[in-house]
């Protein structure tokens, strides 16, 4: 059996995952990780989104226990990573950013020996009911040379499962595979959350993100920008935009339009207006009003709002504008 996680106040309710102050510096002097602190709630769905080399992996391999932190503490179920390696090790799946499979294991016997490998009995109805999750139970026999690199990377997941743990990191799950099969384990990722798995992924791929996260983590150069519920990120940091499509194109904005701060295009033809949607006068109203009393005709008009990518990028972008030399 899986270990339980150490009880807790059940008032205040206990991170399954603790990330104290964890930093990673290799002895060519590179820092991995600068500083990282987080908690991770049970059941949650937690997407750490950063670009190629922000420090996502070193940080799933660091609370992994497969890359010693150089500072820094982490606990998982309330066991430390350290003192209680066997422990933790077996509440955690990881399926890999890498395809790293054996060629001539059959699908079957390599989820069998993983499901060994960390002590649980054999349970075939388990296992049966992972792989007809994963669309793989009619390949339960094949050589894993055979399956295209999509299997393959279904069968990690799979492999993962197998030993039934409580909490399950993804690296890069759906790197290199279609829009199909993205949302296939989009909603497998769902299903896991709601049986009560807490997942951790890691992507840059930013509609993953927000299709399926119930909070995001930034990260970037080692350090974790921001972590917050994805729709509190982006009413705090998401705006929305009212744009005004002219009749006819002016050159100059009207003297009365011009403290209501607004963007004018190149060609002259479209005013954009930047505004706080949670804020109950957003102003719409007195810009239609000065707009109307300055005779420009109104072709039509549409909002747009942020995304998650366009947060994304800014908070990068001011980052390492602000720590750059």
């Amino acid at each position: 059996m899986n270990p339980e996680p150490k009880s807790a106040d059940a008032t205040v309710p206990s991170p399954i995952v603790s990330i104290a102050n964890v930093s990673k510096t290799y002895t060519n002097g590179y820092q991995a990780l600068k500083n990282v602190s987080l908690d991770i709630q049970r059941g949650e769905i937690l997407a750490l989104l950063g670009p190629n080399g922000a420090g996502k992996t070193t940080l799933i391999s660091t609370i992994c226990g497969i890359v010693n932190a150089s500072t820094g503490s982490i606990t998982v179920g309330g066991y430390d990573i350290e003192a209680d390696y066997r422990i933790t090790r077996r509440m955690i799946g990881l399926v890999p950013q890498e395809l790293t499979l054996g060629a001539f294991e059959k699908v079957w016997h390599t989820l069998c020996f993983s499901r060994g490998l960390f002590g649980k009995v054999p349970d075939p109805g388990y296992l049966e009911k992972v792989l007809k999750d994963l669309s793989l139970w009619e390949k339960k026999n094949s050589i894993l040379m055979s399956l295209s690199g999509g299997m393959k990377r279904r069968v990690l997941i799979a492999k993962a499962l197998a030993h039934q743990p409580s909490v399950l990191f993804l690296d890069e799950p759906t790197a290199g595979v279609d829009v199909e099969l993205r949302k296939d384990m989009w909603a497998l990722v769902q299903r896991l959350r709601e049986s009560g798995v807490t997942i951790i992924l890691t992507t840059h791929y930013i509609e993953e993100a927000e299709a399926i996260a119930d909070r995001v983590g930034i990260i970037n150069h080692g350090e974790l920008l921001l972590v917050d519920d994805k729709q509190a990120l982006m009413r705090k940091l998401g705006k929305r935009q009212f744009i005004v499509e002219l009749e006819k194109p002016i050159t100059v904005l009207p003297v009365s339009l011009l403290m209501l701060k607004l963007d004018l295009s190149l060609d002259g033809c479209r005013m954009t207006y930047t505004y706080d949607p949670h804020h109950t006068d957003n102003g719409i109203n007195s810009l239609l009003q000065a707009i109307n009393e300055s005779g420009l005709v109104i072709k039509d008009v549409h909002t747009t709002k942020t995304s998650l990518e366009e947060i994304f990028v800014g908070l990068v972008k001011n980052k390492t504008t602000q720590t750059r030399p």
